[in-house]
């Protein structure tokens, strides 16, 4: 069963190259880490921080092509953890079907915040058990 989760945190370190951003579990205690590029990690902060850009970013045109294309974004899954590497689906309908999307993580909640309203993420069971080490 995939557990709703949300956005909690995100750290923006000029000196590493990994960023952080953490999902908390909606209603509940669990909370993780997802370690993440430093574009994915500022695209998410201007977009949680309601920056404007003057010009669409990678993130706004994503959202833009599958929307003007007949495309209605679902929500995000992550949906596996293997060595250390989370996977990621971003879910949209289009012409009645549902079309799951391979993304890593970071560019599914990249986009997930810049949908308005922002998607649902969700991630799966086995993959909090195995990070949580549950």
């Amino acid at each position: 069963m995939p557990v709703p989760m949300e956005l909690s945190r995100i750290i923006i370190s000029e000196i590493n190259d990994q960023q952080v951003i953490y999902l908390k579990e909606v209603g509940g205690e669990r909370t993780f880490p997802i370690l993440i590029g430093i574009f994915e990690a500022t695209s998410i902060d201007r977009r949680v921080k309601h920056y404007e850009s003057p010009r669409p970013l990678t993130h706004d045109l994503i959202v833009s092509v599958v929307e003007q294309m007949g495309g209605e974004f679902q929500d995000v899954m992550i949906s596996d953890l293997r060595e250390h590497t989370y996977f990621a689906k971003l879910r949209i309908r289009f012409e009645g079907e549902l079309v799951e999307i391979d993304a890593r993580p970071s560019d599914a909640i990249a986009v997930a915040v810049t949908c308005d309203p922002a998607l649902p993420i969700y991630v799966s069971e086995d993959v909090l058990n195995d990070v949580l080490g549950e």
